[in-house]
């Protein structure tokens, strides 16, 4: 098992940090390199979510990933202390944005990339995703395993 956690500024570079931490770290598991770039577009949205819409672009917000990785797969952890979602299931469909200027795929990106999302928010402080992502033989995983 290996545990890796970071603590950083809520700025658009940033994500490139989270996306190189997540890969280092996967890489040390049972990952293929597909896996890991799908780990990282997951990472990425996470963030991303944290910094333009949590945090509303401002830069002296604070994103929190915490990862773990263990023989079964990776759980990682994206936490913001910002505005929150004001409802998460409606957030949750594809399409949806409250920023005209995005696409509003995010959670479908980190649901279609990982083997398990929950998202967790409160108005007014904040935002916590947690995402797993198991180490599988074929590369899927059954739908019974979900």
């Amino acid at each position: 098992m290996n545990r890796v956690k970071l603590r950083f500024l809520s700025r658009a570079d940033n994500v490139g940090l989270a996306r190189i931490s997540v890969a280092a770290l996967a890489g040390q598991g049972s990952f293929s390199l597909p896996d890991i770039e799908e780990i990282k577009v997951a990472v990425s949205e996470a963030v991303s979510n944290a910094i333009i819409h949590g945090y509303r672009g401002q830069d002296d917000g604070w994103v929190e990933v915490d990862m773990e990785l263990d023989q079964t797969g990776l759980a990682i952890v994206v936490e913001d202390w910002g505005v929150g979602i004001e409802d998460v299931e409606k957030a949750r469909e594809p399409g949806y944005s409250n920023d005209p200027e995005r696409m509003g795929l995010g959670f479908v990106f980190m649901e279609s990339f990982m083997h398990g999302l929950e998202v967790v928010s409160t108005l007014g402080e904040g935002t916590r995703v947690r995402m797993r992502r198991l180490v599988t033989l074929s590369g899927e995983l059954s739908r019974d395993a979900q």
